[in-house]
């Protein structure tokens, strides 16, 4: 029969001998009824974290945690350090026989340091006063915690990037660790030097932030009331992903590049804009004044269309060659001479639509719902119309439209 001894975590009294189990959940069900605990971790008298049974062996020496990082029993020992004689700060171990060294219980996480990494780099910080004088500690037994250590009430999270920078000069942060948390805590210990670097830093991030950040109606509203009519009005490349512009008059403004994901733009008057390679997917133009719009290989994916005008009285023909119109909803739109060479159309619904002299050569119309349009003198020559409705149309369909 394989035997272990078991401890509680940081404790050298009391041990239990353990039958060794064939599974590591086993195992620690038993230790906890032996010891009357709720355990969850196993480490071994080096601090290492037992997780795989086939690691233990006959005879070994455990200590379970209840989640709490490991505790030497070496480092803290209660029964040989009685509460009155403790020295304050610093850690009662045989093995830190320099006095420099301290303990610091940060939010109930424990840090081990020395004076000097304190005081040398920031001597006018919280720190550094608060270990300067031991003698004004042992008046405020309130502020040390059973082992000896300085309890400070603050996030162990944001404190450790804190402390390396006074250990080696280098503020290195996890990606994790939000810089705006360590800057409060630089301020509350008053490091100064390091405070500067995170508003720095904190300062850069932000302006990131608002060059990354959408426009918004407002936005708009005050570029388009200081803009003279005769000056070229470009928002090319900006981000007004989910603005609502609706009912805005938009004419012959610049949006190439630009993001317009879910925009709100009914009713709009886009009439001669450039939109060429624009995300507009999934966004509202329903009823929206297209006339002579230039869209080239623009982003329409799953937009509305709904009533939109396209037909220009004046010949103006909108291009939109090369358009994502994948899904997207049309019915009802005056499409009359629009260009729609190579473009994606499928599963859009085109229901009732004036397709008169539209240019489909070449687009893809699979699953399209064109019932009910007029298509009088369309081009759809080489088109994919793989299952698409052609039901109820004004016209009939010549297969001179269809056929190179």
């Amino acid at each position: 029969m394989q035997r272990i001894t078991v401890f509680k975590n940081g404790s050298s009294n009391s041990g239990k001998l353990v039958e060794l189990k064939d599974s590591l959940d086993v195992l620690v069900k038993l230790i906890n009824e032996k010891l009357g605990v709720e355990g969850k971790i196993l480490f071994t008298a080096n601090g290492g974290e037992v997780d795989d049974i086939e690691l233990i062996r006959d005879n070994d020496v455990l200590y379970i945690s209840n989640g709490e990082p490991f505790i030497d029993p070496l480092i803290i020992n209660k029964r040989n350090v009685p509460p009155q004689k403790k020295e304050v700060g610093t850690i009662p171990n045989t093995s830190f026989t320099n006095p420099d060294w301290l303990l610091l219980n940060v939010g109930g996480k424990h840090f081990a340091t020395t004076r000097s990494t304190l005081i040398t780099k920031e001597p006018n910080s919280m720190l550094a006063c608060m270990i300067a004088s031991e003698d004004s500690a042992l008046l405020c037994p309130s502020s040390i915690d059973d082992y000896g250590a300085f309890l400070i009430d603050r996030s162990p999270v944001y404190f450790e990037p804190i402390l390396n920078y006074l250990r080696h000069g280098q503020l290195v942060l996890d990606k994790n660790t939000n810089p705006r948390g360590v800057l409060e805590e630089a301020r509350f210990f008053g490091i100064e030097s390091l405070v500067k670097i995170l508003e720095e830093s904190v300062e850069e991030e932000q302006e990131v932030v608002d060059d990354c950040a959408p426009l918004t109606r407002r936005d708009v509203i005050n570029s388009l009331i200081t803009t003279s009519y005769l000056s070229e009005l470009r928002f090319q490349g900006v981000n007004l992903s989910h603005a609502d512009l609706s009912r805005l008059d938009l004419r012959h403004i610049n949006f190439k590049y630009a993001n317009l994901h879910q925009t709100k733009l009914s009713g709009t008057n886009l009439s001669y804009c450039c939109l060429e390679r624009t995300d507009l997917s999934q966004a509202n133009l329903e009823g929206a004044i297209l006339l002579g719009v230039k869209m080239l290989c623009a982003n329409l994916e799953g937009a509305n269309l709904r009533s939109c005008n396209m037909e220009d009285p004046a010949g103006h023909r909108a291009n939109m060659e090369g358009v994502n119109l994948k899904g997207a909803n049309l019915e009802g739109s005056q499409m009359a001479g629009v260009n729609l060479r190579v473009a994606t159309l499928k599963k859009a619904n085109l229901q009732n639509c004036d397709l008169r002299g539209a240019v489909l050569a070449g687009a893809d119309l699979e699953n399209c719902d064109l019932s009910g349009s007029d298509l009088h003198e369309a081009n759809l020559r080489g088109a994919n119309l793989k299952d698409t409705a052609f039901e109820l149309m004004l016209t009939p369909l010549h297969m001179s439209q269809a056929i190179r």
